[in-house]
């Protein structure tokens, strides 16, 4: 989720530019390229017939998208197939729906995005790795809007979320339960902090970007687990980073892509 008041983010993958929830590339290079586009794609007809009903058209949509990311790499079929169920549509604003599935962020309130789909897919494909989902316990921090929770929620056994402006933490709260994601837990705080009482957590997801790795998060990180992080002083100098601690509690830090997030603060609102 984007913080208020910053540039768009690049990711890197190969030799593409990969458009993110703080994204760039042309012609996105500013905010104001960015309204622009959305502007556009407002203005562009839909591409399916118009006897389609809503829910057909947004099911072709769907599986447009997931076409996408398998040819930008994402690999997880389990992850794939979450991304052609759950409904982007209703988690951004009722006049932005009809462009709920490109492969971009859009806002949603509160000066903040929601995710690219394919940062959504790839950082939970590196934080579920090699291990059976469907046991794991998973902190997010960062909920937005609840779209990168509900897609977790398929997956995995438990999500513990964390969001820093309280408006935002209440109307995901209210969506994911009218969605059915019982196993989805919403808290409004410090995301640096984490959620040591429901600690510890096989994988944790972080949507903003630190300067350094939050040593709560990482006592919070159970044996084994692992964590996605965006990493860096500088917007301009980040990279995705994946936080393992092995079974004998050694951690190991890899820098795998570079990206552009803006910056996770800190607060007081718990």
């Amino acid at each position: 989720m984007s913080r208020t008041g910053q540039l768009p983010s690049v990711v890197f993958q190969k030799s593409l530019y990969i458009r993110h929830s703080r994204e760039s590339g042309n012609p996105c290079s500013s905010r104001v390229g960015y309204y622009l586009l959305l502007l556009i794609l407002l203005a562009l007809p839909a591409c399916a017939s118009d006897d389609l009903t809503d829910t057909e058209r947004f099911a072709r949509q769907r599986r447009s998208l997931v076409a996408e990311l398998r040819a930008e790499g994402i690999r997880n079929e389990a992850v794939l197939r979450v991304v052609a169920e759950t409904p982007r549509h209703l988690f951004v604003p009722e006049g932005l729906s009809s462009v709920a599935y490109g492969n971009h962020p859009l806002p949603i309130g509160q000066g903040q995005t929601i995710s690219q789909p394919y940062i959504v897919a790839i950082m939970t494909e590196l934080a579920i790795g090699p291990r059976k989902a469907a046991r794991l316990r998973t902190l997010e921090i960062g909920t937005g809007s609840g779209y990168q929770a509900a897609v977790l929620a398929k997956l995995v056994k438990e999500v513990y979320t964390i969001e820093i402006i309280p408006e935002l933490a209440d109307s995901a709260r209210q969506r994911l339960k009218k969605m059915g994601c019982r196993n989805v837990f919403v808290r409004t705080g410090d995301g640096y902090k984490g959620w040591p009482d429901k600690a510890p957590f096989d994988a944790i997801v972080v949507t903003a970007a630190p300067p350094y790795i939050p040593q709560d998060l990482v006592r919070q990180l159970a044996r084994g687990g692992r964590m996605i992080v965006p990493l860096g002083e500088s917007p301009d100098d980040q990279n995705l980073t994946l936080v393992a601690k092995s079974d004998t509690g050694a951690v190991s830090v890899l820098p795998l892509l570079p990206v552009r997030f803006v910056p996770m603060v800190h607060g007081d609102t718990e």
